[in-house]
């Protein structure tokens, strides 16, 4: 394995962890997923911009050995997460004469995580510069996609970004650049919504700063290397406006069928009225598809059975990640059926403590739904509609 040039002495050193199939113990990844360094030689230093998640560092160390790179003056950290920090400890050992140049937020995190020596580290500034020579590298400061430390590394002379996290993919059908492709367009919101979406309005901050600085490449940590950014900028925009589709999205769970009958039936006039409607079974489902539906739906309607008097764990769990992820949602309703009695809505409802959409009537009912529930899911698909045409 070796480094592979990318342009005018700046090389690739990621790997794809097609294995993986699951980030952070939450997300699943179809694809598994890479992690993406990068080295950058000027006349006088020499530069590597994030390193490795620890399961992949004997790759990163072995494409260095594989080219002959001696020594290593600068290791940028543009985020202290691990999948992109961990390979630090090998590599100050490695190459002992290297400074690990970062923000000191990340320089806290790296050391509570890594226990990496103070003496270690250089700590630079919002919109330092670094020279390496004939090239120069600028730091600008983008905290909160997606977390407080995170910083992009600017190489000026090459006008290339390296934005980290941020406009990043779990992608691995690619060699280098990104394909531009809707697979490439489908992981990227998937990521998005998994990852971004919380912080939306700092990722629409940065989307605005990354095309006023108007790279030639966009060079994420995860996922293809953008020669054309202008495709992913326009993704981001759209993503992070306030702008949502006629659609609904309806997760449910169903013990004994009655919720789901009332799902179907409300899906079912939902799009004779011409709504786009994903609905998901809670106990079969992927979370990163229903996340990703959730990045522009106008609404959300939570299915849920009763379990010992309250909601089914499942959709209290997906209340939490709605409320955690926080979509642009407009209006949420609640239906489901319960047996004997208890309180199916409020534990829901008490999950939306960040998102603040509309509320619309719920519907509850006791056992198998009947004529007059089916009545009520109808009047509430006409309620639906109608605010659906209220702010699309």
């Amino acid at each position: 394995m070796n480094m592979i040039p990318i342009k005018d002495n700046v090389f690739y050193l990621g790997s794809k962890d097609i294995n993986r199939k699951l980030f952070d113990q939450l997300v699943p990844l179809p694809q598994g997923t890479s992690y993406n360094s990068y080295l950058v030689k000027g006349s006088e230093k020499v530069a590597l911009i994030d390193t490795m998640y620890p399961k992949m560092i004997d790759e990163l160390v072995e494409k260095l050995d594989n080219d002959g790179i001696k020594s290593i003056d600068y290791i940028v950290c543009n985020h202290a997460e691990q999948d992109h920090s961990g390979a630090l400890p090998v590599l100050v050992e490695k190459y002992p004469a290297a400074k690990i140049v970062t923000n000191e937020k990340c320089k806290d995190n790296i050391k509570n995580m890594l226990h990496v020596a103070d003496d270690k580290f250089i700590l630079i500034n919002d919109k330092e510069e670094l020279s390496l020579g004939d090239k120069t590298l600028q730091f600008i400061f983008a905290p909160w996609v997606h977390w407080p430390d995170t910083m992009f590394t600017y190489l000026k002379e090459d006008n290339m970004l390296f934005t980290c996290d941020f406009l990043g993919a779990h992608y691995t059908r690619y060699e280098l650049f990104a394909d531009c492709s809707k697979g490439l367009e489908e992981a990227a919101k998937r990521y998005y919504a998994e990852i971004m979406m919380p912080f939306r309005n700092f990722a629409k901050k940065y989307t605005a700063l990354v095309k006023e600085i108007n790279p030639d490449f966009v060079l994420p940590s995860h996922g293809p290397i953008y020669d054309n950014p202008q495709f992913i900028l326009d993704l981001y925009d759209e993503w992070t406006s306030d702008k949502v589709l006629n659609k609904v999205v309806i997760p449910y769970v169903s013990m004994y069928d009655s919720t789901k009958i009332l799902v179907d039936e409300l899906a079912n006039k939902l799009k004779d009225f011409g709504v786009d409607v994903k609905v998901f079974d809670l106990i079969h489902c992927d979370e990163g598809e229903l996340s990703m539906e959730l990045v522009d739906a106008a609404g959300v309607v939570l299915g849920s059975s009763m379990v010992l008097a309250g909601p089914h764990p499942a959709a209290l769990t997906t209340a939490y990640l709605v409320n955690a992820l926080r979509p642009k949602l407009k209006f949420y309703s609640i239906i489901g059926s319960f047996g004997w009695g208890g309180n199916l809505s409020g534990p829901i409802e008490n999950m939306f403590t960040i998102v603040k959409p509309e509320k619309l009537e719920y519907v509850i009912v006791k056992g198998k739904p009947n004529d007059e529930d089916f009545s009520k899911i109808d009047r509430l698909a006409v309620d639906i509609a109608e605010k659906i045409k209220q702010v699309v």
